[in-house]
């Protein structure tokens, strides 16, 4: 369920959910169903797609109970000539280990990624957290209550270029390094300024998904005979949000794909000011795992 987001808890909400709708007049693979139940925990929701007014209701009540009502339609455009649609969700509440002051916020220059000086509510704190730097960029791991840290990536000032602005997605490269980094990194006091944000976004997934090069895996139909017969993806795509602020961050996010059958010691403080764009990830302390990850190349949207 959701929570009051004006004030997150202490104890870190991660809700993680699958669901898999499919059409009752077209068989399923028995053991691809299996699969889900066994290793997924998904559940299975048999529907008729060509009632777009049961079924798409169904599916949106789905996708905003599991984001706690953050996202309240499933992002891929509905088609009545889908037979199946598989969505996961995420939902993440938590408070920061130490709360931001409101008192001590104020607007202050954001130089955003179109170079365009605007003034940011910009948050201010002084805590021990890990700080880290590397070729290029420095960074901080900054608690939640428990468990949790948004590992925020400061790219240099003057680093990017015509061909790769500083606001540019990081590689999986450049996470495993900056990773890597933090890993070996000692805690430290560090005096940080961030501005606040609420940012929303969605992605045609089927784009994304091209550009790996996975044209191939999309438009063939033998690849995904063992969910239904003569099966090709028709949808891939993604909605999520984020708001972070004084008291802690709220993000939900859902993914579907729907197809058709076509048949330590102390050491010196350090300061650093977010006040250029920058990457954010929630990541899991334990495993290492990120929730989520982003680029806030504007406060404002």
């Amino acid at each position: 369920g959701s929570v009051d987001e004006d004030n997150p808890p202490r104890k870190p909400v991660m809700h993680a959910a699958n669901g898999l709708f499919v059409d009752q007049g077209v068989p399923t693979g028995a053991s691809f169903l299996d699969t889900l139940a066994r290793h997924y925990g998904t559940g299975v929701y048999p529907v008729d797609f060509s009632n777009e007014g049961a079924t798409k209701p169904a599916i949106d009540a789905w996708v905003s109970k599991n984001t706690g009502g953050r996202i309240k339609e499933a992002p891929a455009k509905y088609d009545p000539d889908n037979t199946f649609s598989l969505l996961n969700a995420l939902y993440f509440a938590s408070a920061w280990s130490e709360p931001f002051d409101a008192n001590a916020t104020s607007d202050l220059p954001f130089t955003t990624a179109a170079g365009e000086e605007i003034e940011a509510p910009a948050m201010h704190n002084e805590l021990q957290m890990k700080y880290a730097e590397g070729t290029g960029w420095s960074g901080v791991d900054l608690p939640y209550a428990d468990g949790f840290v948004m590992r925020l990536v400061l790219p240099e000032a003057g680093k990017g270029t015509a061909d790769r602005p500083a606001a540019a997605a990081l590689t999986a490269e450049e996470l495993t390094e900056i990773a890597d980094t933090f890993d070996a990194s000692p805690l430290v006091s560090v005096r940080i300024q961030l501005p606040r944000w609420d940012h929303k976004s969605s992605f045609d997934l089927r784009k994304v998904l091209g550009s790996l090069g996975l044209v191939r895996t999309l438009n063939n139909a033998e690849d995904f005979n063992n969910i239904q017969p003569d099966m090709k993806i028709t949808q891939a795509a993604q909605a999520a949000n984020i708001t972070v602020a004084e008291k802690g961050t709220v993000a939900a996010a859902v993914t579907q794909i729907s197809g058709m059958a076509s048949g330590a010691p102390a050491e010196p403080e350090r300061t650093i000011d977010f006040d250029r764009p920058f990457h954010y990830q929630i990541v899991h302390v334990e495993t290492g795992l990120p929730l989520f990850m982003g680029i806030v190349a504007d406060p404002r949207s």
